[in-house]
């Protein structure tokens, strides 16, 4: 009896702390943006470590995997440096 009125007091005020401390902030279009562009960029070096890893998995087991994840990783990270850039020069000249 104790243990369950213990239990639900401790969670009904937690229910009413966590709702009173609870801030809902407004994102800027910037941050909004920048959290895009790094997701964008995670899935690319990520989806170029992962293709890698299996592509290195096939060819050389357990170690090629490892090679090929690095390989995939860094061909990711080119592929991303490059459509950023890419993008930057469309917005420029649109602006021109």
């Amino acid at each position: 009896m104790r243990k369950s009125v213990l239990i639900a007091w401790l969670t009904a005020s937690t229910m009413l702390l966590g709702t009173g401390l609870a801030e809902e902030r407004v994102q800027t279009k910037s941050e909004t943006q920048r959290k895009k562009e790094k997701k964008k960029t995670v899935e690319r070096v990520g989806g170029g470590a992962a293709g890698g890893a299996v592509v290195g998995a096939l060819a050389g087991g357990g170690k090629g995997a490892a090679v090929g994840a690095a390989a995939g990783g860094g061909g990711g990270y080119a592929l991303d440096k490059y459509k950023k850039h890419k993008q930057k020069e469309k917005e420029r000249r649109q602006q021109q």
